[in-house]
């Protein structure tokens, strides 16, 4: 089978770092999605930062960074590449925040297949 494009979000950060992004490839056990690229924007005239995990969801641990109190500029946005994408089952989930609420907007691109 093809890879179908996958867009999810956009979502409005908050400062709960432990907020679902990406949830588990639909729910499918016969689900695998593929990461790409993450565009984090800033809507606010002042620089502001993410924190992103792969883990559980609702969970935060060490280990499982994708990245951790990165700035955005203000009225801008940054783009985190994926070479190769990064792999997502049904078990794995995006979760994390931003240090000022609702100020970064997060989508993640990629591609979804049966397995």
């Amino acid at each position: 089978m093809s890879d179908k494009l996958l867009n999810v979000g956009p979502l409005a950060l908050t400062t709960t770092l432990t907020t679902n992004v990406y949830a588990g490839a639909g729910g499918s056990a016969l689900q695998m999605d593929k990461i790409g690229q993450i565009r984090i924007s800033n809507k606010t005239a002042a620089v502001a930062k993410w924190t992103l995990y792969k883990g559980a969801t609702g969970a935060n641990a060490a280990g499982t960074e994708i990245g951790v109190g990165q700035s955005v500029p203000a009225n801008d946005y940054v783009d985190v590449f994926f070479s190769p994408p990064m792999k997502l089952l049904s078990t794995d989930f995006i979760v994390g925040g931003a240090d000022i609420t609702l100020s970064l907007t997060i989508i993640l691109f990629g591609t979804s297949q049966l397995v």
